[in-house]
Formats: structure tokens, C-alpha cells, sequence
């Protein structure tokens, strides 16, 4: 199987210190094979949770020879931990209006069940999207393992890596947000800054150089939606955080030097963007699926990576 560089690399790094991940969709053919290639090549440690029933046949079926000696297998409906999730969902939920009933509903979900198995540190992670929509992954995760430490509002990054690339850190960059708050405000805004910015150096390694995109540069133009970008970069700056960041940039001021010369001067990540912040998810979405399709090829992680289980 052939990885682009910068998953070999997370690869590579995943197997020095592996942890334990939970994957919900048992019934996708997607999910056995990599589940299969995870366990063969000591990648992480593998659950899946679902029918040991049916996964076997949905294997014999298609030819995929997982090992269970390897992989472990949960079914939410004859778990041994089934009752202590139901009762732990109902504890974490009851505030919110959640019945006894409803918690041992949901405990049926997949991806509910998953999300527990993490909050109750019986797994480290969890991978869930392949057959669910993007609310049907998110909604547990938001309910019940909620944000990282330090941070209001989740959100989403992609990883983009670029071939033949010049720019900075050789083509490889975060873009963020393109897939969860629709249209944030600019404390949102500085938080998905701060996570962009996380991301980057958890996976990609380096120093990030954030800049929070604009139709203005530096006031070039006025309204309500730069000033929005205006108030996170002052936001960001007051909180006084370990990164370079800088706004409001257009998108060539924040990565062609040439440009940024002209447009942003004194700029320390003006040209050298490698984290792009959107102003909101329509720019986000439009703007990596263009890089999507015009690079040709292109790697793009997408990670919904802000979250802990640790947190209250």
C-alpha cells in the first residue's frame, strides 16, 4: 500500500507510540481493510465495535482475513461494559434532560458506544466519517468527550499536502476551519487559530505561522467580516500565544512573498503562511477543494482533532 510522505510519516510515528483506537463502522468493507492493515503492521491497537457475527461474514464475504487475536471486537448490545456506559452516559447527560431510557438507546449507536469507550479511557481515539454523516459523527463526540483543555469551540483542520510545492514548509499546510462552525465569530475564530496552530505541530512538526484570511489586507478594504478577523487577531494577540500570527491577509499576501512585500511588509508570516485561517466555512470548503482539484493530487487529513477525553 503507497502513503504520500506526510502520512508515512504520521505512520511512522503512530507505531512509536501506539495507541488505542476505537473504529464504529464495523459494516464498511473501507474500515475492515484498514483495520486489517492497522493491526498486520502494528500501527495501533484495533477495536471494532459491532457484531463479531457479522463482521465475520461481511470478511468471508469479501476476502479480507482479519486476525482477532489482533483486532478486539465490542458489541454494544451483549458488552460486558454495556451497563456501565449506559449508566455513565445517563450521569454525564441527565442535566441536559437525558433518560435512563435514552441513554441505553444510544449506547446501541455504534459511534456512541465508540465515544464512551474513549471517555472512559478504555480506548485512546477514536476514527468515525467513512459511513456517517459528518452531525452523526460529530454529536457524540460534542456530547460526550467534548473540547480539549483550553479551548471553547471544536472544530475541524485539514492537512494539505501539495506536491511540487515552493511555498512554505514544502507545501504541507492546515486549513482550517472547512468543515464545522459554519460561520464563527472571532473568539471562535481565535480558537480555531489556536488549534490550527496545535495541529500543525503535532503533525506536521515546525513552527506555524498562522494567518487569518480576508478578502482586505491590512484594511485594504472595510466591513463587518474584516473587522470580525480584526477582533481575533486581537483577541490572540491579548492572550499572548506561542505562535506567529497575523491578520487580515489575503490569501496571496499570506503566501506568495512577493506579494506580501508589497501588501504586508513588516509582516513576520505575511509570505510564509502555513496555517490558513477561513472567515468562515463556506471560504474553507471552497478554498481546499481548490487545492484539492487543481493540485491534482493531494493528501488532505481530515480531523476533528479537538477534543479530550480528559475534559469535563
Amino acid at each position: 500500500m503507497e502513503f504520500s510522505a506526510i502520512t508515512a510519516e504520521i505512520i511512522a510515528k503512530a507505531k512509536l507510540n501506539k495507541k488505542r483506537i476505537v473504529l464504529p463502522e464495523s459494516s464498511d468493507l473501507r474500515v475492515l481493510k484498514a483495520a486489517d492493515y492497522i493491526a498486520r503492521e502494528e500501527i495501533a491497537d484495533v477495536t471494532l465495535v459491532g457484531s463479531l457475527e457479522e463482521i465475520e461474514f461481511l470478511c468471508k464475504a469479501n476476502e479480507i482475513n482479519l486476525d482477532f487475536e489482533k483486532i478486539k471486537v465490542e458489541n454494544p448490545l451483549i458488552s460486558e461494559k454495556r451497563d456501565f456506559y449506559i449508566n455513565s452516559l445517563f450521569e454525564l447527560r441527565k442535566n441536559k434532560g437525558l433518560s435512563i431510557i435514552e441513554a441505553m438507546e444510544l449506547i446501541n449507536d455504534n459511534v456512541y458506544f465508540g465515544a464512551m469507550m474513549v471517555k472512559t479511557s478504555d480506548a485512546d481515539g477514536m476514527v468515525s466519517g467513512a459511513s456517517h454523516s459528518t452531525a452523526d459523527t460529530l454529536r457524540p463526540a460534542l456530547q460526550i468527550i467534548k473540547a480539549a483543555e483550553g479551548i471553547q469551540s471544536v472544530s475541524s483542520f485539514f492537512l494539505m499536502d501539495v506536491p511540487n510545492c515552493n511555498l512554505e514548509s514544502n507545501g504541507r499546510f492546515i486549513f482550517s476551519d472547512c468543515g464545522l462552525i459554519e460561520n464563527p465569530n472571532a473568539q471562535q475564530l481565535a480558537d480555531i487559530a489556536v488549534a490550527g496552530a496545535s495541529s500543525y505541530k503535532k503533525f506536521i512538526g515546525g513552527e506555524p505561522k498562522v494567518a487569518l484570511l480576508s478578502y482586505s489586507t491590512y484594511g485594504s478594504a472595510k466591513g463587518e467580516a474584516v473587522e470580525k478577523v480584526k477582533n481575533a487577531l486581537e483577541i490572540l494577540r491579548d492572550s499572548k500565544v506561542d505562535f506567529d500570527v497575523d491578520g487580515e491577509l489575503q490569501v496571496d499576501a499570506a503566501l506568495i512573498p512577493e506579494v506580501a512585500s508589497m501588501k504586508a511588509p513588516n509582516s513576520t508570516v505575511a509570505g510564509h503562511a502555513n496555517v490558513l485561517i477561513f472567515p468562515n466555512i463556506e471560504a474553507g470548503n471552497i478554498g481546499y477543494k481548490l487545492v484539492q482539484r487543481l493540485a491534482r493530487w493531494s493528501c488532505n487529513w481530515s480531523s476533528y482533532s479537538r477534543f479530550s477525553k480528559t475534559s469535563k
